[in-house]
């Protein structure tokens, strides 16, 4: 089993930044995809970003897109989101997600494509 820990959500203000941290421990990753997907009060759960460990290619929400940038640590099985320029419309319930024994260059946007999934962090930017 794979348990996944989201850290580094809070409170904002427009225009400011945050870095989400997403770390990884149970089951031994050997290749896998990573996720971030967030989830704002009465909407569904929408693709953030991606990427993949072993070709390291990353795939982005275009409302994020020039603004976030994920990136990972191998060594250390966390991966992290970093969040600049900051919009209210950023306001939701953020979740790291993964999968395993995945091959594929791209990184996936779908929530099906992911096995395992965090408890979320708060993210709130105030106008």
């Amino acid at each position: 089993q794979v348990q996944l820990v989201e850290s580094g959500g809070g409170l904002v203000q427009t225009g400011g930044s945050l870095r989400l941290s997403c770390a990884a421990s149970g089951r031994t990753f050997s290749s896998y995809a990573m996720g971030w997907f967030r989830q704002a009060p009465g909407k569904e759960r929408e693709f953030v970003a991606a990427t993949t460990w072993s070709s390291g290619n990353t795939n982005y929400a275009n409302s994020v897109k020039g603004r976030f940038t994920i990136s990972r640590d191998n060594a250390k099985n966390t991966v992290y989101l970093q969040m600049n320029s900051l919009k209210p419309e950023d306001t939701a319930v953020y979740y790291c997600a993964a999968r395993n024994n995945y091959q594929s260059a791209y990184a996936p946007r779908l929530t099906d494509a992911y096995d395992y999934w965090g408890q979320g962090t708060q993210v709130t930017v105030s106008s």
